[in-house]
């Protein structure tokens, strides 16, 4: 499909334009992928998904938003890549029907928020700690736009882990009418989890940025060995690309990013390869049997879910 999606940049914009998705008889359920723009195939995988969960009545409404709450004082607001007329091509490819592509004035029209949702706990820890202030922007403008969009479905990625997490508890718990459908990662071909920030790298900082993802399958692989193995052999990895600067390996629960138990959890991992970090994760399922070894190994002791 390759119809121009309407396009809007201010509030009254948006609200005559997703009153018109609604004309439909019966109007199918209405799809927001949220992006920051410099759309990538990670979000081309973003949109299909949400073209999919909007059905043949459906829209899918995408937002553009570089939004200035998430970046903290050390974080260049102004590098980050804006390349709206490639991104609005994109979205007509996938099927998009709306984009809302807002100002700064437009989205926070009082000026920088008084008001703003705190993440809780779960948003103080990984990448909570190492970008203060990072998830009480999210999930801020997130609420902004689900309000202000009125989807009944928004899908975001699962190489944010933490930030799906955080917006699933805050749909919980503040009673939004909502449903959060996760996108599994999209990965380049040699393996790194596809990102706009990947644009950054150079052809050398890529080579050392490759040690994250096999970091993360090396850990992947001893999953049946319990929780340590998994660090040990995710951390041998690391320890051996001595140009990555590793801000954090752990094995957490991915609903609340604390310890994990026996069952699904998660490998999260953050680096920086030059001066472009880079996230990734990876599904690990531990076995009951795998922490019972683990336990014989330590005594019983706990282990230290966050290596810095």
């Amino acid at each position: 499909m390759s119809d121009q999606p309407r396009i809007a940049v201010t509030r009254a914009e948006l609200a005559a334009a997703r009153a018109a998705l609604d004309l439909g008889v019966p109007p199918g359920p209405v799809v927001l992928a949220p992006t920051m723009g410099a759309l990538h195939a990670g979000h081309e995988r973003l949109l299909r998904a949400a073209r999919t969960l909007a059905g043949p009545r459906g829209s899918v409404v995408v937002s553009i938003f570089v939004n200035p709450l998430q970046f903290g004082p050390a974080e260049d607001l102004d590098r980050y890549p804006r390349t709206l007329d490639e991104d609005v091509a994109l979205c007509a490819r996938e099927g998009a029907r709306l984009v809302f592509a807002p100002s700064a004035a437009e989205m926070y029209p009082g000026g920088t928020p008084q008001v703003t949702v705190d993440p809780g706990p779960a948003g103080r820890v990984f990448e909570g700690e190492f970008r203060p202030g990072f998830f009480g922007g999210v999930l801020t403008v997130v609420l902004k736009l689900l309000h202000l969009t009125r989807p009944a479905i928004a899908v975001f990625g699962q190489k944010d882990a933490q930030q799906l997490a955080l917006i699933r508890r805050m749909v919980t718990d503040l009673n939004l009418d909502v449903v959060i459908e996760p996108v599994p990662t999209a990965r380049d071909a040699d393996g790194l989890a596809t990102s706009s920030r990947n644009r950054y790298l150079s052809a050398a900082d890529r080579a050392v940025a490759l040690a994250l993802p096999r970091a993360l399958r090396a850990g992947q692989a001893r999953a049946a060995d319990g929780e340590a193995a998994v660090l040990a052999a995710a951390q041998d990895v690391l320890r051996a690309e001595a140009a990555l600067a590793v801000d954090y390996v752990a094995v957490v629960d991915p609903g609340t990013f604390g310890p994990a138990g026996p069952g699904p959890a998660l490998l999260v991992a953050a680096a920086r390869a030059g001066g472009t970090r880079l996230i990734d994760n990876m599904p690990v399922v531990l076995t009951a049997q795998g922490a019972r070894a683990q336990d014989a190994a330590t005594g019983g002791l706990p282990g230290d879910a966050a290596h810095h």
